[in-house]
């Protein structure tokens, strides 16, 4: 198994939409939306042979923390073949991301479905325990319903993970 880790404009045509299919297999609901948040950034894309097997991405979001504005590498996108889970692609396309993360960003961040929690606990991520908000409109607005599914990865940012954390509107989901 190989990771390439590739920036989106590098990707060719018939590559993002071997990876379309892939997340389009491996969620339940994925949107337009969804698909537009994976796009931008850098992507991990794990092969075997000429097979993609494995997708995840960082992209660069604005997050805000006690009235501070912070650099975030926010994961999204982030799937194995249902055939090929548990050999340790998700953590080898992790490990690249991470790695990312902790060069070029003050945190990471995340939002994880209740099964993707253990992975990324075990691999350092800090559950977000304080309220949840976007920034619409030059005000906070509540994500009550993000609570609890949003992980942080510290690298410079001085974080209160008790305190409230706001992103960046988006179209979509804002987590």
């Amino acid at each position: 198994m190989l990771v390439d880790v590739v920036h989106t404009a590098e990707l060719d045509e018939r590559t993002l939409q071997t990876v379309r299919a892939l997340l389009d297999e491996s969620f339940r609901s994925f949107t337009e939306d969804d698909w537009q948040h994976a796009l931008g950034g850098l992507h991990a894309i794990a092969r075997e042979g000429p097979r993609v097997v494995g997708h995840a991405s960082v992209v660069p979001r604005r997050l805000f923390h006690r009235g501070r504005g912070l650099r975030a590498g926010y994961v999204e996108a982030v799937a194995v073949r249902a055939d090929r889970r548990r050999r340790g692609i998700g953590g080898a396309m992790m490990d690249d991301l991470e790695t990312v993360i902790r060069t070029s960003y003050e945190l990471g961040a995340l939002s994880a479905s209740t099964a993707g929690d253990p992975f990324y606990v075990a691999r350092g991520w800090q559950r977000w325990r304080g309220e949840t908000a976007v920034l619409t409109a030059g005000e906070h607005v509540r994500t009550a319903e993000d609570d609890g599914s949003v992980f942080v990865l510290p690298v410079t940012a001085s974080l209160d993970v008790s305190a409230r954390l706001a992103c960046a509107w988006r179209a979509g989901d804002v987590w």
